[in-house]
């Protein structure tokens, strides 16, 4: 009997040890959450969740494996001058100029594409001044993420534009001459070669830009105002990326609503264009005689500008039609003048689209629809001074993104979309390196960087191109 009871006394508690081990773990428990709360309370926060789902916050902010804010690094080539200032100079030869001993000082002439100069001018800034920059230059190409072209391929397409003998011959110039120029140079470049250009950049702004040698630059990432011109294995959304006009009209800074607005719709553009651009001239048609529309014939110049930032500033809606190509820098203008756009391009790809939600303030209209007699005025006069007044709000709010003069404007942007590149360059290098070179023309997975898929704009859709027979596994 005593036995048995020194025994049952030896006998170990389990409720006791419970106890001890839920003390422990509780106490664990509320160390954790105090050290979290009050030591990183972005931990719990909901707003930590919603800044780590902003895009742009995110692709400017990556970090490396020791928490150190790292940029893309992108290396800019050092391109003989006749490709960048010497562009200039023949420029103002055609126009009556003086040849100069320096040409480094010569001053971009403005047009509706000098993206290409605001970007290398960016380049070209101290790195203090570079402000929100999600890129850094590097000076030894070794370090390199990415390599920058700059060449003035837009301003050189327009050299001998409207002069005699603007073949190039008159004036000793040649936009082909400087196209295939550049890119032999590019080709002897062992940076180039070594992954065929995937890892370049290369802007190509005007439709026609770089358009004799693109079959040989396709690879780059091209920075393009719309796609209109390019093949299906030339460009695409997947590797490439839209960048805005530079707007030619001075922004609107009165105030907000329709109360200094009496137009109801502006136009103000080459009525006669070719390919998608003869909507216009239907539009003309419909529009003239309608009694607050201002609809006008009228290209570039000096006094068109002015008339046309009078027009768009004192207009509630600014009509943008397909031209040549889907887009025009006459949308950027409407942004810049708070007149809220009204699109009317069916094949038209916009800018930032990963941030920005055009829907928000501008109207889109197929053409078919914009085309029946009496709907697109009735439809704008519909539209309540309260909504075009939230209009303007946001495109106030939005249009840093389409100035290439503002600190975090669209060069900013444009280097954001660039990295985010990256990883699909990188795939695209390594897996080129094991490929076996196919023949013909069968689809293949790297149709991915074109839109032979349909992404863009192919007779096909995504879902159909890869539902078809050829890619469904055969029946039994």
């Amino acid at each position: 009997m005593k036995e048995r009871l020194n025994t049952k006394i030896r006998k170990p508690n389990n409720s006791s040890s419970k106890k001890v081990i839920t003390f422990s773990f509780l106490s664990v428990f509320s160390v954790f959450v105090f050290v979290n709360t009050f030591f990183y309370p972005s931990f719990y926060s909901d707003s930590s969740v919603s800044t780590r789902r902003n895009l742009v916050d995110d692709s400017r902010e990556s970090f490396d494996f020791s928490g150190n804010l790292c940029k893309t690094k992108v290396y800019m080539y050092d391109l003989p001058t006749n490709f960048t200032y010497g562009v200039i100079e023949q420029h103002g030869l055609a126009r009556g100029g003086e040849r100069f001993d320096d040409v480094t000082g010569l001053r971009y002439p403005g047009h509706q594409h000098m993206h290409e100069w605001y970007i290398f001018s960016d380049l070209n800034r101290p790195e203090m001044e570079r402000v929100g920059s999600p890129i850094v230059r590097v000076f030894d190409p070794a370090e390199a993420d990415l390599f920058y072209v700059a060449a003035f391929s837009s301003l050189s397409l327009i050299v001998n534009s409207g002069r005699p003998g603007n073949s190039g011959s008159g004036f000793g110039y040649s936009d082909e001459e400087m196209q295939e120029s550049l890119v032999g140079w590019l080709e002897g470049q062992e940076w180039w070669r070594r992954n065929n250009g995937r890892d370049h950049v290369i802007v190509a702004g005007d439709p026609n830009a770089l358009k004799r040698v693109m079959d040989r630059v396709k690879n780059a990432v091209l920075l393009v105002a719309d796609l209109g011109r390019l093949r299906a294995d030339q460009g695409s959304l997947v590797k490439d990326v839209i960048i805005p006009y530079s707007h030619r009209i001075d922004a609107y800074e009165g105030e907000l609503g329709v109360k200094q607005r009496n137009n109801l719709l502006f136009f103000m553009g080459n009525r006669y264009r070719k390919d998608g651009g003869r909507i216009r001239d239907l539009l003309f048609k419909l529009l003239e005689d309608e009694d607050d529309v201002v609809i006008k014939h009228g290209t570039q110049s000096k006094e068109n500008r002015r008339a046309a930032k009078q027009g768009m500033h004192t207009s509630k809606f600014c009509l943008h039609p397909a031209g040549d190509t889907p887009s025009a820098c006459r949308l950027f203008d409407s942004v810049a003048s708070l007149c809220v756009p009204v699109i009317v391009s069916d094949g038209i790809e916009l800018p930032f689209e990963d941030v920005i939600d055009y829907r928000k303030f501008c109207i889109f209209l197929r053409s078919d629809v914009a085309l029946k007699p009496g709907f697109l005025v009735k439809k704008l006069r519909k539209v309540k001074p309260e909504k075009i007044l939230k209009y303007q709000k946001t495109m106030k709010e939005v249009r840093r993104y389409f100035d290439y003069t503002h600190l975090n404007g669209s060069v900013n942007e444009i280097w954001r979309q660039v990295t985010q590149k990256i990883p699909l360059i990188k795939l695209m290098i390594n897996r080129g390196k094991r490929m076996i070179k196919r023949e013909g023309s069968d689809p293949q997975c790297s149709c991915l960087c074109s839109n032979l898929t349909g992404i863009i704009h192919g007779s096909l859709s995504t879902y159909s191109f890869f539902n078809s027979s050829k890619f469904l596994p055969k029946s039994p």
